[in-house]
């Protein structure tokens, strides 16, 4: 923290104003990811999906 102390008020207000941005930018990209996440589970037809890998372990067996 000495460093931080040693910098010009004017500068730790700007260091600290590009920190939480930088945060912001995280929490907003992963919130967009984890919807995408979502949305797709939505979407899913677990009735599909089972026949899809019904028929791969059938002709996995053969």
């Amino acid at each position: 923290m000495d460093f931080f102390n040693n910098l010009s008020p004017i500068t730790q207000i700007l260091v600290s104003i590009i920190g939480v941005a930088v945060l912001f930018l995280l929490v907003f990209a992963n919130t967009k990811r984890n919807t995408t996440k979502q949305r797709g589970r939505r979407t899913r037809n677990f009735n599909e999906g089972f026949q899809k890998k019904r028929k791969e372990r059938e002709k996995e067996q053969q």
